[in-house]
């Protein structure tokens, strides 16, 4: 079991129960996955690109990623219907408590001039949406293998009702909010 999945169970749940005043253990909220997308603009010209954001991406997450699509075709960006233009990966269960504790404890802190995620990219719903701004921040990603930095969307899922009840949750899990 990884040490963020037990934290999880062990204080960050009766932490919840207490502050938001829950009659059920159901309604406390969890963490329910994590979405990592990159996008990769440059995979319609040539599909190195594409091959290699797909390599970083399973480095990071131990699975395999799905090739995403484009749904129409858009003149102004030369891209077609149906063309290949990013990659993204689910994780649940070990594999996103494996994610999330490397990004909190070694990849966040490896970002230059770092003081903290902001605290309102909450969606409304309890969802939290990250943005890295290069993969070299994770040590699985070879710094001389890379082709092209790029960034990457991580958004975390969880079951919460409210924007304060994600900060708490994601909070507990030790997520560097500034202040």
């Amino acid at each position: 079991m990884s040490t963020f999945k037990k934290l999880y169970n062990d204080e960050i749940k009766d932490s919840l129960m207490k502050k938001f005043n829950y009659k059920s253990v159901m309604e406390i909220p969890k963490l329910e996955k994590i979405v990592i997308n990159m996008g990769v603009g440059e995979a319609s010209h040539d599909s190195k690109f594409m091959e290699a954001a797909v390599k970083d991406l399973e480095a990071l997450s131990g699975q395999k990623p799905v090739v995403t699509k484009a749904r129409k075709s858009i003149a102004g960006f030369k891209i077609r219907e149906g063309q290949a233009i990013g990659a993204k990966v689910t994780l649940r269960g070990e594999n996103m408590y494996n994610f999330m504790e490397k990004l909190i404890k070694i990849g966040l802190p490896r970002v230059r001039d770092f003081r903290g995620v902001s605290r309102t990219a909450f969606d409304g719903r309890g969802n939290y949406t990250l943005g890295i701004k290069e993969q070299a921040i994770f040590p699985e990603i070879e710094y001389d293998q890379i082709l092209k930095l790029r960034g990457m969307d991580v958004v975390f899922v969880t079951t919460a009702k409210t924007n304060e009840e994600a900060l708490e949750l994601l909070s507990g899990f030790g997520m560097p909010f500034r202040k």
